[in-house]
């Protein structure tokens, strides 16, 4: 159980009455499962999850200069969406560090950036930051808006009889619309991080629980799942968290995201430290493995090469959809080869493992 200061999710009774694991997440009482990861993890996976993420973070940019002060303040070709869509990017320090990997959504007359709940504070002094002077309003929402993941295949069949129009089922990944959801005002995107195909749905911070309600008591079975399972979920996807593959320390190039950087304008900031790795062979980069005998990685944990150290576990678990260890490290830039052999210092037990290919698992047909 979470200290008594963490803050609860307006689903909070709801998580209770499912008898939730809670514990602390970024400040937040969350639900770690269910009582099996696992089952939720395979039910997202083969049929449909729900996920409460309403603690993540929600900034609101609008204003004339609203799209010079994103362009400045984010990685990603800001100019190639327009109102509708949303953009996996970056936000980094002057120096190349990640301050926070998020969605921006670009709406009718503004931006919405959905930030990760423990970096809310630092990209909120961010924008504000780079808002001086300019034609702009900034406004933290995240206080306002909860946010569910609903995830897996039956996602349309989930949502058809709750929504006030056909618009969310014909979204685009990354996509976004506004509609009714179990009669409450919301934003429907198709975005997730599971690997699934489905939606994130945002609404009133007090209405959540309506539309919780309404998805739980639907035809189509619908699992609540929590964190564990979407960490276990976003592992066999190979996507990065904040804090494991991403923080100030490292630039977006070793993990692997130049496709979120605009490496043609370069005209954000910290894209003077993108440049320069752009320009050289990093020493690291940022791969996926797969256990070739049983052990389960860790966070870490040290990753070797005939004998020699080469690098470090960020992320590491027991696959459900594998049933075999996963993870991901940063290493040599020798080391990143798939299929070079390495082994895992597992606790002081060497594991054999082998680089692999993100995603670890099958990626759904019909997320994108």
């Amino acid at each position: 159980m979470s200290a008594i200061s963490s803050r609860t999710t307006s689903l909070h009774a709801r998580h209770l009455a499912a008898g939730a694991k809670l514990g602390d997440f970024a400040g937040w009482q969350m639900p770690l499962d269910y009582g099996s990861p696992r089952a939720e993890h395979l039910a997202v996976r083969s049929g449909l999850g729900v996920f409460d993420v309403s603690h993540m973070g929600q900034i609101e940019v609008s204003g004339h200069d609203a799209r010079p002060l994103l362009v400045w303040a984010l990685t990603n070709n800001l100019s190639a969406i327009g109102p509708g869509q949303g953009q996996y990017t970056l936000m980094l320090a002057d120096d190349g560090g990640v301050i926070d990997d998020l969605i921006v959504y670009a709406l009718i007359d503004r931006y919405l950036l959905v930030v990760n709940a423990a970096n809310r504070t630092a990209c909120w002094e961010r924008i504000r930051a780079g808002a001086e002077g300019r034609d702009v309003s900034v406004a933290d929402r995240s206080d306002e808006i909860a946010m569910l993941a609903v995830q897996g295949h039956t996602w349309e069949a989930a949502l058809a009889p709750l929504i006030g129009s056909p618009a969310p089922l014909a979204l685009d990944y990354f996509e976004v619309t506004e509609d009714m959801v179990a009669d409450v005002p919301a934003f429907v995107a198709r975005t997730g991080y599971t690997g699934e195909p489905g939606v994130e749905i945002m609404c009133p911070w007090d209405l959540a629980p309506q539309v919780w309600d309404a998805l739980i008591a639907g035809a189509t079975p619908v699992t609540p799942a929590g964190l564990v399972a979407r960490d276990t979920l976003r592992t066999e996807m190979g996507y990065p968290l904040y804090g494991n593959e991403l923080s100030r320390a490292r630039g977006p190039i070793p993990a692997g995201l130049k496709w979120a950087c605009d490496t043609t304008g370069l005209g954000f900031a910290g894209a003077d430290a993108v440049r320069r790795d752009l320009e050289r062979t990093p020493a690291e980069r940022l791969v996926g493995f797969v256990f070739d005998e049983p052990g389960i990685p860790r966070p870490g944990q040290p990753v070797l090469v005939d004998e020699r150290t080469v690098g470090i576990v960020t992320s590491g678990t027991l696959s459900p959809s594998l049933e075999r260890g996963i993870g991901m490290a940063y290493v040599a830039t020798d080391a990143a080869t798939p299929d070079t052999a390495i082994v895992v210092d597992v606790r002081g037990r060497p594991r054999r493992a082998h680089v692999a290919g993100r995603p670890l698992v099958a990626r759904s047909p019909r997320t994108d």
